[in-house]
């Protein structure tokens, strides 16, 4: 059973799926897939919460709740959103390797650390044993990578992060986890009763611009 995880460092949520992961089943292969949010936010002509003040405030003290309760050590880096391209980049140039993704997810939300500062980044490289991580994340085979995950992540109806999609449905946020554990014992849940009327629900109004 093939699974991907569509994931950004930019996101605290997916840092926090990251450290939470579901426990899935034994024949489950996950896929590990970078993925620029904002890209994904543009695709859908949508905001990111970090771009509506209120929003931001919540998404800030939700993220810090949801840590706190699920014991998992976070602290915000010293700007957000910030630039996330080359540690994707970079990622998708170590193989996707998840103990690699989640050094890098550590970096920035355990330790707090902005990766756009140069400083960080040299940091962030040498604590993964790069030499040249600017040489890597730079490469144009990997840049079309990344451009490839977003572009496969829209057609799949990937709208945020962190996403996983599993037999062509898709399972957003942190907290998704338990309803994609239901639907891998139960691929038949969105196919009955009520769930499957939601499918064609018309729209009684729609918002005038």
């Amino acid at each position: 059973m093939n699974l991907d995880w569509y994931f950004d460092f930019v996101s605290p949520f997916s840092y926090l799926q990251c450290e939470r992961f579901p426990v899935l089943p034994t024949d489950a292969k996950v896929r590990m897939r970078p993925v620029l949010f904002a890209g994904l936010l543009k695709a859908w002509d949508h905001k990111g919460p970090a771009e509506i003040a209120p929003k931001r405030r919540f998404t800030y003290r939700h993220v810090r709740w949801l840590a706190l309760r699920q014991g998992v050590e976070l602290r915000f880096p010293p700007g957000h959103p910030f630039n996330s391209l080359r540690p994707l980049r970079l990622a998708i140039a170590l193989n996707c390797d998840p103990d690699k993704i989640r050094e890098i997810f550590r970096f920035i939300w355990a330790e707090g650390r902005l990766v756009q500062d140069e400083a960080e980044w040299a940091e962030l490289g040498r604590r993964l044993g790069l030499r040249d991580a600017d040489a890597l994340a730079a490469d144009p085979t990997v840049k079309e990578a990344l451009r490839r995950n977003g572009e496969e992540a829209v057609a799949a109806g990937v709208f945020g992060v962190p996403s996983f999609v599993a037999r062509g449905e898709v399972f957003w946020g942190f907290d998704a986890g338990a309803m994609l554990l239901d639907f891998l014992q139960n691929p038949r849940l969105f196919a009955q009763g009520e769930m499957a009327r939601l499918d064609n629900l018309p729209a009684a109004a729609e918002r005038s611009l």
